[in-house]
């Protein structure tokens, strides 16, 4: 027992105990920091994995035998939270970053292809010479750009004033054409808000392009696992946790929490002991924002429904495997298309007997994400081979669809007030969650800081010294 746990040892009988109810990145990050910390932790996952909204699967289909991510997710350099905890589940090379940011970017309607690319130039220079030379965008274009991106430059995405604000507004009111909002603003902001222009909160975007464009020049460099997200988020994760001394309960359910003289008692169900209690000085609940509000006792909300009215926004994949190779780059993006982002996953997913497999990522997908399988096939697999000559004619070995109905919350205007911060007004119970008050939009960097954040409200109550606190990010 390390002297700090020693110290917060409340009942003589051993260190302070705590139990994260949720095994994805909020509640894996929490439960490592309390461990660290020395406190008893145990995990309680409902799933028979870890990883929340970032899993992979195994698929036996027409392509043989492959490891399927639910999703494509990627991260920035900026995103230093979930560097870190990269780290520290031993991940970090096997999710790595480019050496620059280097986007390309197809124009399905000229069949041109253009680049984000930056430079080692300070900020703001470092984009210039990619924006000058941007083809999907006129001089005028871009020259409205570089005003709206000084007077974007100039706003503070905490100010709540503007999470009352669209974001689409705002642009049309900086001069931003039609255009230009879907080849630049909407190509960065739809994948990292979930939502258009018009649809996310002038705050959360603000945040994105200050801190991914604004803040440094390598701080959009782009990161993606080399591997399936199963062996970083649930089987690394695990490791972690388990070298921690961190309980993991899988396939168990809680069922509700309450304050007791003694501290917290959680009821929970599945696994050999159904129906059973666990006593904690400490309890972080790292679930949905719908799953919280069930969980939460009174009082423990000054408006325990605010959660409800967090609404959600879905991301549909599409996996499509070919019988030969039909892009030569790792991902790239289209504008004048329906399609938004296009990886190579051939590598990560095992495909054997040759060809390509590719995942299509689209998010803010309320308007497909119930369509049949068939109906989308029908739609992408025509316009994959518009937009990639080398797949007219080749041999579909594979197509299927993944589904994430709630990916992430929706990231409307007014958000900003609804969103929770880590402690409650029940003392010893805290909230993680991406959706939680982190400042930043459904991100897995929002989730480890939600974590983070969480472990720091528990320690600092517990009476930990501030040098003990697990360390925010910058």
């Amino acid at each position: 027992m390390t002297s700090a746990a020693a110290r917060h040892d409340r009942h003589g009988d051993g260190p302070s105990t705590a139990v994260v109810i949720g095994g994805g990145i909020a509640g894996t990050t929490a439960a490592l920091a309390l461990a660290d910390a020395g406190l008893r932790v145990t995990l309680v996952e409902g799933r028979p994995r870890l990883g929340g909204l970032v899993f992979s699967f195994r698929r036996d289909g027409a392509a043989g035998e492959l490891a399927v991510d639910n999703g494509q997710h990627v991260y920035l350099r900026c995103c230093t939270a979930y560097r870190a905890f990269l780290e520290r589940i031993g991940a970090a090379s096997l999710v790595p970053l480019q050496d620059r940011m280097d986007v390309p970017v197809l124009d399905a309607d000229r069949m041109r292809l253009g680049r984000l690319r930056r430079t080692a130039l300070p900020v703001p220079l470092h984009l210039a010479g990619s924006l000058a030379a941007y083809p999907h965008l006129s001089p005028a274009e871009r020259a409205g750009v570089v005003r709206a991106t000084l007077a974007l430059k100039g706003l503070d995405p905490a100010d709540p004033a503007l999470d009352d604000v669209d974001f689409g507004s705002w642009l049309r009111r900086h001069g931003q054409s039609s255009r230009a909002i879907e080849a630049l603003w909407d190509l960065v902001g739809i994948a990292t808000l979930n939502a258009t222009a018009g649809d996310a909160s002038l705050g959360l975007a603000a945040k994105v392009f200050r801190t991914g464009l604004l803040s440094a020049p390598g701080a959009a460099d782009i990161g993606w696992a080399r591997v399936p997200l199963g062996e970083v988020h649930d089987e690394l994760a695990r490791t972690a946790l388990e070298k921690a001394g961190v309980r993991i309960r899988l396939r168990t359910r809680a069922m509700g929490a309450e304050r007791t003289d003694g501290g917290w008692q959680v009821r929970v169900a599945g696994g050999p002991h159904d129906h059973e209690r666990l006593a904690a000085d400490t309890v972080v609940l790292a679930v949905p924002q719908r799953e919280a509000h069930g969980l939460l006792p009174d009082g423990a909300l000054a408006d325990r429904d605010r959660l409800l009215e967090i609404g959600t926004a879905p991301i549909l994949n599409l996996h499509v495997v070919y019988d030969r190779k039909v892009l030569r780059r790792p991902f790239f993006a289209a504008v004048g298309s329906p399609v938004q982002w296009v990886f190579d996953r051939t590598h990560a997913s095992g495909l054997t007997g040759g060809g390509q497999y590719l995942a299509v990522s689209q998010s803010a997908a309320q308007e497909e994400i119930d369509e049949p399988v068939a109906k989308l096939r029908a739609r992408y697999l025509p316009e994959l081979e518009r937009l990639l000559p080398a797949a007219r004619g080749a041999r579909i070995r594979d197509f299927f669809v993944t589904r994430e109905r709630t990916a992430t919350f929706a990231p409307a205007p007014g958000v900003g007030r609804l969103r929770p911060a880590a402690r409650t007004q029940a003392p010893g119970l805290y909230l993680a969650g991406a959706w939680t008050a982190t400042g930043w939009p459904a991100t897995m960097e929002s989730a480890v800081r939600s974590g983070t954040a969480a472990a720091r409200e528990a320690l600092n109550e517990l009476g930990f010294p501030q040098g003990q606190l697990p360390q925010e990010a910058a």
